[in-house]
């Protein structure tokens, strides 16, 4: 008698899920974009609070969807090709949708400029570097500019829904968290900048 879990076919059909779990993580976070992005423009209280949880959700999944595929060594050209895109999709659609509600406003919007700008800049510079396979490591203070950008953003879509913090309101909170990004960005952003300058400047044979 065959143990559970153990018929062949069964492997291979959970092997086969297994496979895509991680992609399809990948693609729901995808998927949860628009939504943000509606409830947003709903401009209530609650819609705000729907598209923070959905957000929320896709924060989560950008998180499991990378350590599920290293866990269960099932990493795939598709999934490095996706999700960098995911993400940048993301910040790029609810900085877009918190400026176009006014929720960032003023000289803040020049701070949502330069990470839209930053992240354009980024995916050539990679694109172009991952072509002649010169890698550029993803160091710390990329990592935490990443932490505080996605948490100043959840910030920014609750905005007028969210409590007071003694004197600063929610929206301050993630104006405050946005510059902070903004300042991470132009540091991390030089080099990759830089990498690739110093490619183009070495001579050629």
């Amino acid at each position: 008698m065959g143990g559970i879990g153990t018929d062949p076919e069964e492997l291979r059909l959970n092997s086969r899920a297994l496979h895509w779990l991680p992609n399809l993580l990948t693609v729901s976070r995808i998927a949860a974009i628009p939504m943000v992005v509606g409830f947003l423009y709903l401009g209530s209280h609650d819609g705000n609070w729907v598209a923070f949880w959905i957000y929320v959700y896709a924060c989560v999944t950008d998180f499991f969807d990378g350590w599920l595929a290293r866990t269960l060594n099932q990493q795939s050209s598709f999934g490095r090709f996706l999700d960098p895109i995911a993400d940048k999709l993301l910040v790029a659609a609810v900085l877009l949708a918190v400026v176009g509600l006014d929720v960032v406003a003023g000289p803040s919007v020049f701070a949502a400029m330069v990470i839209l700008l930053r992240e354009i800049l980024v995916s050539g510079l990679r694109e172009f570097l991952a072509g002649i396979t010169v890698r550029v490591p993803v160091g710390r203070l990329a990592k935490w500019k990443t932490t505080i950008q996605m948490i100043a953003i959840g910030f920014l879509i609750v905005g007028p829904a969210g409590p007071d913090f003694g004197p600063l309101t929610t929206t301050e909170i993630g104006l405050i968290g946005l510059w902070i990004a903004v300042v991470a960005t132009l540091i991390t952003g030089y080099d990759y900048l830089r990498a690739g300058i110093a490619y183009m400047a070495e001579p050629r044979p």
